[in-house]
C-alpha cells in the first residue's frame, strides 16, 4: 500500500505557461530552432542566487555560465543544464546576455554561434555544431573589447545581439553605458558591424545607431528584407522628449528601429516602443530584455520577470525567463506587455517516446543532477512529497504500463490531472545507481491527461 504524500506547493502554478522553469532564476533569453525543437539559452541569474542567498543581492557578479531549455510544444520545457564558460574560456570575468543564431556551413554541418557579455566590458563567441554544445570558445579572447581600434563612444560595449540575414550575412549589434553629459536622448552609444564569413571576425567599421533613450539589450532580427534593432530604454523622465511624430518610448520598454542599410547611420528609423516594462503589467519593476522567436508558424517573444522572486522571500532582483504572443512584421512591432498566463501548448505532449525526467511545466521542491547522457539532465526530489507536472498528455488508444528510469529510495506516484485522486500507478524505487524500471497501471489510461509524478522521500532521482 503506498504511503500518504503531504503534497509541496509550486513556485508556478499549473495554470500559467509563465514562467519557462519553475525553480531555476534565468534571465535575458534567445532562442534558436533545430529539428523542430526551440532551443532557449539565458543568464544563470541562479549561480548569483546560490553564491548570495535568499538575503542577497541580483548584482550579478557571480554569473560565469549560462543556462539551456528547450521545448517542442511551449509549455513543457526540457532543463538541459548549464554551459559552463568559465570553463570553456577561462579569460572571462561574467557571461550575461547571450544572442544565438545558426548556419549551415561547408562541411554540412549546422553551426550554431553563441554569443554573449563578458561582464560589461565585451563580447566572447562561443561555437558548437549541436544546441547543446559541446561548446567550444574559437578565438581564445573577446570579439569585443573596450577601447579596440575603431570602437568609440560606447563606453559598455556588451549585450550582443546577432541575426543573419538572407544572403547568409552575420550582423552583429551590442553596447551600453551612460552618456556622461546626464539626460540625454540621442548618445548614438550602441554600434553595428557586419560580421566576417567564419562569424568570428568584423567585415565593417563599427556604425553608430541612434537609438533614443539607449540604456542596453541590444537585439537583431531580420524580417523580409528589413533589419530590426531592437533595445531597453533607460529610466530617466521623458520630459525632454524632442519629436511630435512619435511617442516617446516608456520607462525601461523595449524600442526598436529599422533599415534596409545597416551600415548607413542615418537610415536606421527610430518606430517607437513595442514592449512594456513587466512593472507596467502590475509586476515587480525590473530591467528589460527581450528576443523575437517565429516557432512553428507563431509569433513570440522572449522575455524575462520577477514572477518566481515575488513567490519567495527574497527581494534580491533574480529573474525568470518568459515567453508572450507578439504578431510582429517587417512593418510592425505592436505594443504589448508581459503576462503571468504566457501562451498556449501548441499540440499535446507525446509520451511513446523517450523524456527527460526534467521535462515539465512545473515542479515543487524539485531540483537536477547530471546524468552520464550528455546533454541530459535527471530531477531530483528534495523532500517527501515533491512533484513534478506534465500538460496535455496524449495516451491515444491507450498504455497499460509506464516505463521510467530511476534512484533513490521510495516511490513515484503517478496520478491523472488531481493529487488526491487515487494513484494510477506506483513505482517503487530501491537502487543508487539508475535502473529501468516498467510497472503496471491501476487500469488502462486512453486519452489526454495532465501528469503527476509525486516522489515519497528525498533524494529520489528520475531520469527518463
Amino acid at each position: 500500500m503506498s504511503k500518504m504524500i503531504p503534497y509541496r506547493h509550486p513556485l508556478k502554478p499549473e495554470d500559467t505557461a509563465n514562467p519557462i522553469s519553475p525553480n531555476v532564476f534565468c534571465a535575458d533569453p534567445t532562442g534558436v530552432e533545430y529539428n523542430g525543437r526551440l532551443y532557449i539559452y539565458g543568464t544563470n541569474d541562479h549561480q548569483q542566487y546560490e553564491a548570495v542567498g535568499d538575503d542577497g543581492t541580483n548584482s550579478y557578479e557571480h554569473i560565469k555560465s549560462l543556462v539551456m531549455f528547450s521545448t517542442d510544444d511551449m509549455v513543457n520545457w526540457e532543463y538541459h543544464g548549464l554551459i559552463d564558460t568559465a570553463k570553456i574560456a577561462p579569460w572571462i570575468t561574467n557571461s550575461w546576455a547571450p544572442s544565438i543564431v545558426s548556419r549551415i556551413e561547408d562541411d554540412g554541418l549546422t553551426h550554431f554561434y553563441l554569443y554573449f557579455s563578458n561582464n560589461g566590458c565585451g563580447v566572447g563567441v562561443l561555437t558548437a555544431t549541436h544546441p547543446l554544445g559541446p561548446w567550444s570558445d574559437p578565438l581564445g579572447k573577446p570579439l569585443v573589447y573596450q577601447n579596440m581600434p575603431g570602437l568609440e563612444n560606447c563606453p559598455a560595449p556588451f549585450d550582443p545581439g546577432v541575426c543573419i540575414d538572407a544572403n547568409g550575412t552575420g550582423w552583429l549589434a551590442f553596447g551600453g553605458g551612460v552618456d556622461a553629459r546626464g539626460n540625454v536622448i540621442h548618445t548614438k552609444v550602441p554600434k553595428i558591424a557586419k560580421l566576417g564569413k567564419d562569424m568570428l571576425s568584423f567585415d565593417s567599421e563599427f556604425v553608430s545607431i541612434d537609438a533614443p533613450y539607449f540604456f542596453e539589450a541590444s537585439e537583431l532580427n531580420f524580417i523580409e528584407g528589413t533589419y530590426i534593432y531592437s533595445y531597453s530604454t533607460d529610466w530617466q523622465s521623458r520630459e525632454n522628449w524632442d519629436r511630435t511624430d512619435k511617442k516617446a518610448p516608456a520607462i525601461c520598454s523595449m524600442g526598436y528601429l529599422t533599415t534596409r542599410t545597416p551600415l548607413i547611420s542615418d537610415s536606421w528609423e527610430f518606430q517607437g516602443d513595442f514592449f512594456l516594462n513587466a512593472g507596467d503589467s502590475g509586476m515587480e519593476w525590473c530591467n528589460n530584455h527581450t528576443h523575437l522567436m517565429e516557432y512553428q508558424g507563431e509569433k513570440y517573444i522572449l522575455h524575462h520577470t520577477m514572477h518566481i522572486q515575488e513567490r519567495m522571500a527574497t527581494k534580491g532582483g533574480f529573474r525568470c525567463m518568459c515567453v508572450d504572443y507578439l504578431p510582429y512584421s517587417a512593418e510592425e512591432l505592436p505594443l504589448t506587455k508581459a503576462t503571468r498566463k504566457g501562451v498556449a501548448q501548441t499540440h499535446s505532449f507525446y509520451p511513446y517516446t523517450t523524456h527527460s525526467g526534467t521535462e515539465m511545466c512545473t515542479c515543487a521542491d524539485m531540483w537536477y543532477e547530471a546524468t552520464a547522457e550528455h546533454g541530459r539532465m535527471a530531477v531530483k526530489s528534495l523532500s517527501a512529497g515533491a512533484w513534478i507536472f506534465i500538460k496535455n498528455v496524449d495516451f491515444g488508444s491507450g498504455t497499460n504500463r509506464i516505463t521510467l528510469t530511476a534512484k533513490g529510495n521510495g516511490e513515484i506516484q503517478l496520478f491523472l490531472d488531481n493529487k488526491d485522486a487515487a494513484p494510477a500507478a506506483v513505482i517503487k524505487i530501491a537502487s543508487q545507481a539508475p535502473s529501468t524500471i516498467t510497472a503496471e497501471l491501476e487500469q488502462k489510461i486512453t486519452a489526454t491527461h495532465n501528469l503527476y509524478f509525486v516522489f515519497s522521500d528525498k533524494n529520489i532521482c528520475l531520469e527518463k
